[in-house]
This record gives C-alpha cells, sequence and structure tokens, in this order.
C-alpha cells in the first residue's frame, strides 16, 4: 500500500513538474523509483519468513507465529509509513 501511494503521488509530481520545468523531470523520478523499493523490501521479508516455516514439522509453535507476525507488521506498516511521506516529497518536487 505504501509504495503504490508514494508511486501515485510522486507520479503526480513528475507530471507536473514536466508542464512547469521539463529540464527537472529526471530529477522528479527518484521518489518514483525510491517508493518502487518499497514493494522489493516486502518482497524479501516474504521470502524470509516463507523459508523460515517448516512443513515437514509437526507443529508450527506459538512463538514463531507471533515472530513471523511482527516481523511482517513492522515491514508493512514501515513501508506504508515510507510510501507515504515518500509520496508527500514526490508530489511537491522535491
Amino acid at each position: 500500500m505504501g509504495a503504490a501511494y508514494g508511486t501515485a503521488k510522486s507520479g503526480v509530481g513528475v507530471a507536473s513538474m514536466g508542464v512547469m520545468r521539463p529540464e527537472l523531470v529526471m530529477k522528479s523520478i527518484v521518489p518514483v523509483v525510491m517508493a518502487g523499493v518499497l514493494g522489493i523490501y516486502g518482497l524479501i521479508i516474504a521470502v524470509i519468513i516463507s523459508t523460515g516455516i517448516n512443513p515437514k514439522a509437526k507443529s508450527y509453535y506459538l512463538f514463531d507465529g507471533y515472530a513471523h507476525l511482527s516481523s511482517g507488521l513492522a515491514c508493512g506498516l514501515a513501508g506504508l509509513s515510507a510510501g507515504m511521506a515518500i509520496g508527500i516529497v514526490g508530489d511537491a518536487g522535491v
């Protein structure tokens, strides 16, 4: 969600920058790329979590479940807040 919001708002900033100051369009693409990286971070955490689950084990311990949940929440909420911040900055044209 954060990557999508950041990309969308930064895209609006790129479009407005193309109209107002076309020579700075390439500089204003940086927030779009940074917002896209947030989705890759989430994918990396998902792969790490999924490799930590052993399907051949007889049980999935409660501690492991909470550890995986907290790591996913930490990455997701950080990505959401970073995406919103990147979107605001990208829309401003910085």
